[in-house]
């Protein structure tokens, strides 16, 4: 048979170009070899990516050496059009297909194509081209997130890795958050510069909505999550952005993130994230530390003990406080921060307390009283769990005991008081 029923076979150029296939003599013999072995036509394309209609031709006609047709010069008569036209639409083949027909060529799709081949390797070789951009020793850093599935126990979780790279060393820096928020990305901050023992004085980042909430790259102006860059002032960093669409600005940095990845994540599992946290600080000391890196040839510990350390920036004293907020307990005693609700002790309700928000971690506060500390969720409309001693409610001041004296259906239901005058009291009394 011909085909299979069901299976259409798609066209490979738009409608109306003529196929012009071209075939050596030993790929004509191959096709007839698999029909002397009982193969379908359909099975022998599949076997040599070949159109059906190929096989089908060569099937029917001896093999001859076919001359290719002259390229281009059809084509030539359109030119300053294409050469004009072609970048516009990003050198779509199809596009310029069309509106040269409207423009009364009558070559083929393929001509075309291979007419354009020669622009089209060049054009992208002008994009494609980035220049390496080295970094002298302390001057510049990278930071980026990865994210990856990992096996805590039975169960698969993802894990985003925050990730920091010495630009001229090379060494690195990975640990594991359950989220990439605001407050995950000012403690791998932290971490990392304890880490390497200081900061470098700038810092490369793409541009996420915990960094930069809008810029206009004409003019240089940056509208900046307010937190992060205070921070970043507040530890001595000038912040860098990669250009829009351009993150391979910042290679040292992806790079890091695929080994991270490949490397220290992979076929492993763990108990949870201390015990990945705890790998990965392992893992960037004595694995990726000590490997001969394939651009500087160096291990990049050997490269940071030589040139880099002493370049850093000390970050000691510079301790930023946690974020710290204030709520009002309610009634039943849970606490609502970022659209979910933690549970407090119920004598603290209609207290005061103090909430602070670390990476992975909220804690609650009351003058006198011992810290509340909750993991801290993720999504939203959740409420913790209560792991502490069974929560009580305290007694109500001021309730009566007894029943109730002033009951006025009560009273009316004793009767009229009698009035007596006052003598009769103390005719009683003598």
């Amino acid at each position: 048979m011909d085909s299979e029923p069901g299976i259409e076979m798609l066209a490979v150029a738009p409608g109306g170009a003529t196929e012009e296939p071209l075939i050596e003599e030993n790929v004509w013999g191959a096709v007839r070899a698999l029909r002397e072995r009982g193969l379908s036509k359909r099975e022998i394309g599949r076997e040599l990516d070949l159109d059906i209609k190929t096989v089908r031709k060569w099937l029917r006609q001896k093999w001859e050496p076919q001359r290719r047709a002259g390229r281009g010069r059809t084509l030539d008569a359109w030119e300053s059009f294409l050469r004009g036209r072609a970048p516009e639409v990003g050198f779509n083949a199809a596009v310029l297909y069309r509106e040269l027909k409207d423009q009364g060529y009558e070559g083929s799709y393929p001509s075309l194509v291979r007419y354009l081949r020669p622009w089209r390797r060049e054009h992208r070789s002008e994009e494609t081209c980035t220049l390496r951009f080295e970094t002298a020793p302390g001057e510049q850093s990278q930071v980026d997130w990865g994210s990856a599935w990992v096996w805590f126990g039975e169960q698969r979780v993802r894990v985003h890795v925050f990730t920091m790279v010495l630009g001229y060393s090379r060494r690195i820096f990975a640990r594991g958050y359950s989220r990439e928020g605001l407050e995950s990305l000012l403690e791998g901050h932290a971490r990392a510069f304890e880490h390497f023992g200081g900061r470098t004085q700038t810092i490369l980042y793409d541009n996420p909505r915990t960094i930069v909430l809008s810029k206009d790259e004409s003019s240089g102006w940056v509208e900046w999550n307010a937190k992060f860059k205070d921070r970043m002032d507040f530890y001595g960093v000038t912040v860098r952005l990669c250009r829009y669409y351009r993150a391979q600005t910042k290679g040292k940095v992806e790079s890091g993130v695929k080994y991270v990845k490949r490397n220290a994540l992979a076929g492993r599992r763990f108990s949870g994230l201390d015990e990945l946290n705890a790998w990965l600080l392992e893992w960037c000391l004595e694995v990726a530390d000590q490997r001969v890196h394939g651009t500087t040839y160096e291990l990049p510990a050997q490269r940071f003990a030589r040139s880099e350390a002493a370049a850093l920036s000390s970050v000691e004293g510079r301790r930023p406080t946690p974020q710290e907020q204030s709520r009002v307990v309610p009634r039943d005693g849970l606490v609502a921060v970022e659209a979910n609700r933690y549970p407090v002790p119920l004598s603290w309700a209609g207290h005061r307390v103090r909430v602070h928000l670390l990476a992975e971690e909220i804690l609650f506060g009351r003058e006198g009283e011992e810290m509340v500390r909750h993991g801290r969720l993720t999504g939203k409309h959740q409420v913790a769990r209560w792991t502490g001693p069974p929560r009580s409610s305290p007694a109500a001041k001021g309730s009566a005991e007894g029943p109730p004296r002033f009951d006025p259906a009560y009273l009316g239901m004793a009767g009229d008081v009698e009035l007596r005058p006052l003598g009769w009291y103390e005719e009683v009394a003598r």
